[in-house]
């Protein structure tokens, strides 16, 4: 049987990073849960990173992660193979590479099971391409179809990438655009499969070009449901630095400008931006400020690296969008 005319949007009420807590009581909470340091525990919650990292061996770490969410939009194969693609995110924006993958899954009864035989069957080929397995996973009844993935993966203990180590003169590059939030709420249909197109990319080709650019990256992350200007945020704060975002230069997707102009925005932007109030100085245009802090899902990794790096990693499809100057932390979007 086919999941063709299956609206999955229609079974939630929020999806995507959209569905993510806010920052403000997230890091609270985590504060309290970091404890003390444990043993070979190279990356845990003090401070949290986009996943933990703890030593096996003198030459390998594990890299563990998790991430899901409902529905963001209407075609299950869609939906599965954006919420692998953004779950695997988090390995390589740490610099690893993906080897197994557990399924995260909570959907009504009532679901048909194709749609779920196409979710996971999307997510499956997701993994594979990012270099790994699904092995199994766990399903729960839910009033509302939820989705993602555990996924663990390698790093070598000396070459994790985090997102503390910005260093003034550094140039911010980006790997993708933003605006997948304004888009998706939006009513422009090709803007959609555009935008949804990207989102079921993965970001393994991009984590592999700042790997082996090597010690010249100072740090990354990859840009999720905290917008573009709150992670920038959190690498800023765990640099000890200032970030200068140029927001004209920032790539978006097709559409994204135009909606945010009319006036197009999510739930998450009123939570992003009332983390940020003390954070974030903008001077920007106003779509521009909504688009840096609309909540993205699958989004691109954004790295602060050597100037001399940005001719390299623009070939290989990065975009510069600004630079880091020294402290006290705080980010600026022009």
């Amino acid at each position: 049987m086919s999941s063709a005319g299956i609206r999955l949007t229609e079974w939630t009420s929020c999806g995507g990073c959209a569905a993510k807590w806010g920052a403000a009581p997230l890091a609270g909470l985590l504060r309290d849960l970091a404890g003390a340091p444990a043993a070979g525990l190279l990356v845990g919650l003090a401070p949290f990173d986009d996943a933990a990292v703890l030593r096996l061996a003198d030459d390998l770490a594990l890299v563990s992660t998790t991430d899901f969410f409902p529905p963001l939009v209407d075609d299950p194969s869609d939906f599965g193979a954006i919420a692998a693609a953004n779950a695997c995110s988090d390995v390589f924006a740490m610099g690893g590479r993906v080897v197994v993958a557990l399924n995260i899954a909570a959907f009504p009864e009532h679901l048909p099971p194709e749609a779920i035989a196409d979710i996971l069957g999307a997510a499956r080929d997701t993994v594979a391409e990012a270099g790994g397995i699904v092995a199994g996973g766990h399903t729960i009844r839910s009033e509302e179809p939820i989705f993602g993935l555990a996924v663990q993966g390698l790093v070598h203990p000396d070459r994790i990438l985090t997102k503390g180590g910005a260093r003034s003169g550094d140039v911010l590059v980006l790997s993708k655009p933003i605006g997948t939030g304004i888009v998706l709420a939006g009513h422009d249909d090709p803007a959609k499969a555009a935008a949804v197109a990207r989102m079921r990319a993965l970001n393994k080709a991009a984590s592999e070009v700042l790997v082996a650019a090597g010690p010249d990256v100072h740090a990354v992350t990859d840009v999720t449901g905290f917008g573009l200007a709150g992670h920038a945020w959190e690498m800023a704060e765990r640099s000890g630095a200032r970030f200068v975002l140029d927001t004209a230069a920032v790539p978006v997707y097709d559409g994204a400008l135009a909606a945010a102009e009319a006036g197009v925005r999510t739930g998450g932007d009123a939570r992003n931006r009332m983390h940020l109030a003390s954070h974030v100085i903008s001077s920007a245009p106003a779509a521009l400020d909504a688009l840096c802090h609309d909540p993205q899902t699958s989004g691109g990794l954004l790295a602060a690296v050597d100037a001399s790096l940005v001719p390299d990693l623009a070939a290989a499809g990065f975009v510069p969008i600004g630079d880091v100057d020294g402290g006290p932390a705080a980010v600026e979007l022009r």
